[in-house]
């Protein structure tokens, strides 16, 4: 699936902008459609995060993101394939006069998990040197396309999350801005339960810990899906970041990204499960119930098994 799923984007990641947005929403509907799974996942996400929708709005909402999600695995292509000039037509960068301003500096560069946030990583490392931090993906081919297309510009590295800190915080002083996605719920491990849309959720202490140990500046990065592209958008240094206490400079982290998902709220990444790591004594979200046949079928299937049995 891997392999064809790959095929198909670099067949069309030629096609005009607008044209692949509109392929890259119907992939989306059918992702929604067939991947029961996923669905599941976001549907709970958004009942958790936004419990004041209606069900036609919880819809709705799953429906943009789902739209939203295929359109940047598509235009992902573009990123791979195409060349530097039709990138940087599609994905517009502003703010970046803060980055400029802390040249030569150690700067985090905190990037939530919205759905165009690898036209961030291409788009920046078109301007500098980048590190960033990798996870391998399930499939084989996949991660070597990604890994390769995230590498394609300049000298940036890519570290495993198995080499820590150090590596990170060495790139830092020497120079490369490290565009850190803090927001994922990757266990107990270095975590801290504050709240994300008033639930209590895993949530990693990278941010400050690394802020501290390199003495970095943070700066704030959403990217942005457009009707005719992206825009990634460099916010201004956080101040007095990171403080005395690391939960809530955490709980600071949440609330920022909270701020802008209430923005563009079908561009988050609800495909992850954010509460999968409950505090303890609490419950697991993302249990799909078991599906369950009527009697009459039950019965039905009970009296065929009965009859092949007597053959």
């Amino acid at each position: 699936m891997s392999r064809l799923m790959l095929l198909l984007m670099w067949l069309l990641h030629g096609l005009p902008q607008p044209a692949l947005a509109t392929c890259g929403r119907l992939l989306g509907r059918l992702f929604m459609r067939f991947g029961r799974r996923r669905r599941h996942i976001v549907e709970t996400n958004l009942g958790l995060c936004f419990p004041d929708l209606t069900p036609a709005e919880k819809s709705a909402l799953a429906r943009r993101h789902f739209e939203a999600f295929g359109r940047s695995f598509l235009e992902r292509g573009i990123l791979w394939w195409s060349a530097p000039e039709r990138i940087r037509q599609i994905v517009t960068l502003t703010g970046m006069e803060h980055l400029a301003a802390l040249d030569g500096r150690p700067v985090i560069l905190m990037a939530p998990h919205f759905v165009g946030l690898d036209m961030g990583w291409t788009r920046l490392t078109l301007e500098r040197d980048m590190v960033s931090m990798y996870a391998n993906q399930a499939s084989p081919g996949f991660d070597a396309a990604l890994y390769r297309g995230r590498l394609r510009f300049g000298a940036s590295e890519l570290l495993s999350r198995e080499a820590g800190a150090r590596k990170a915080v060495k790139a830092m002083k020497a120079g490369k801005p490290f565009y850190y996605l803090p927001d994922l719920d990757h266990g107990r491990r270095d975590a801290v339960f504050v709240p994300f849309f008033g639930i209590p959720a895993a949530t990693v202490t990278g941010l400050p810990r690394l802020a501290r140990l390199a003495g970095a500046t943070v700066l704030p990065v959403v990217s942005r899906m457009t009707a005719t592209g992206y825009v990634v958008e460099i916010g201004p240094p956080w101040a007095d970041y990171p403080g005395a206490d690391i939960e809530a400079d955490t709980r600071r982290m949440n609330a920022f990204i909270e701020m802008a998902i209430l923005k563009i709220p079908e561009q988050y990444f609800w495909v992850h499960r954010r509460f999968k790591t409950p505090p303890p004594g609490g419950k697991r979200p993302y249990l799909i119930p078991t599906f369950q046949f009527p009697p009459w079928t039950r019965r039905r299937r009970a009296a065929k098994r009965a009859e092949r049995y007597h053959r």
